[in-house]
């Protein structure tokens, strides 16, 4: 019966005898008898349709066929041997490969710490991540395209259907103001005194429950958005501001974007206002042991 070309015991013996080019000492350290051995070499030697050894009864000698598969047969028993362990490594978590999407805000706020955690505890883990609005991220997850992202919506909104969440931290919005404007010295701003503010707001579609939110506490008062100018990214609106187009609902990490000619301030009394809630979000059907080893660390680091 022929042999599979990739059967390691025969490979770890072929690499035995090329190793003691003597198939008695080469038996015993395989802890077989000489005769088994010297035919499974033989088979291997059919199977292949090349001469391994050059034997006479007073030597062996590798063939240059059998000198140029030795290096590569030794490399693969290795790999072989290797694969016990990397499989335990692959369920733990320990190997593989993360690919994960994040919004812009948590750049101010855990995301350094995170990724810098999990690097130094999952060395044999590739992190891949892209920044994308949390829209975008949904639909990368459904896609297959990511396999989590950290994403900014309202506190207790809905996931999605199929989608699981893990909050990872809460913080309220706070009104970013060009440095020259007169409410900009105000310590105890009224959502009164804002309500007619030209703003630089983020779309609908980015933070849907966010803004319905907002458009609550403006009708509230009797008052409309009155939205200057829109804009996708945190530093954008932030730039904008500075440019004295209008007032910008952020949430509060992004006063930690310290821009010339902004000032950042939080509303007292102003529970109505939507709280802005951070997640992780992935298929609820596909949590791997990566993912579990990143949920750790952020909790870990968010504790």
């Amino acid at each position: 019966m022929s042999l599979p070309l990739i059967d390691i015991r025969a490979w770890r013996q072929f690499i035995m005898v090329a190793d003691e080019l003597h198939f008695g000492r080469a038996a015993q350290r395989l802890n077989m008898t000489q005769p088994p051995l010297t035919q499974a070499i033989a088979g291997l030697e059919r199977q292949l349709g090349v001469r391994l050894f050059d034997r006479t009864k007073r030597s062996v000698q590798l063939t240059p066929a059998g000198a140029a598969l030795l290096p590569q047969a030794q490399d693969l028993v290795a790999r072989a041997l290797a694969l016990p362990e990397q499989a335990r490594a692959a369920a733990s978590g320990e190997v593989g490969r993360l690919r994960l999407a994040f919004v812009s805000t948590v750049g101010f706020g855990g995301l350094p710490g995170w990724v810098r955690n999990f690097r130094a505890t999952s060395p044999g883990v590739r992190l891949e991540l892209t920044e994308a609005t949390g829209d975008v991220q949904l639909r990368l997850l459904r896609e297959g395209r990511i396999d989590a992202g950290i994403v900014l919506h309202a506190h207790e909104e809905p996931a999605p259907l199929g989608i699981t969440r893990q909050m990872i931290g809460q913080e309220p919005l706070w009104l970013a103001l060009p440095q020259a404007h007169p409410l900009a010295k105000t310590a105890n701003l009224a959502f009164e005194q804002v309500a007619r503010e030209p703003l630089v707001l983020f779309p609908r579609a980015i933070l849907p429950a966010i803004y319905d939110g907002l458009l609550a506490c403006y009708a509230a008062v009797g008052r409309a958005l009155n939205v200057e100018q829109e804009a996708i990214q945190m530093q954008t609106i932030v730039n904008l501001v500075s440019a004295e187009l209008g007032l910008a609902w952020v949430p509060q990490s992004v006063s930690q974007l310290q821009r010339a000619g902004v000032v950042y301030r939080g509303l007292q009394e102003a529970p109505f206002l939507p709280v802005c809630e951070t997640s992780v979000m992935w298929m609820s059907s596909q949590e791997t042991p990566v993912l579990s080893r990143w949920l750790q660390v952020v909790r870990e680091t968010s504790s």
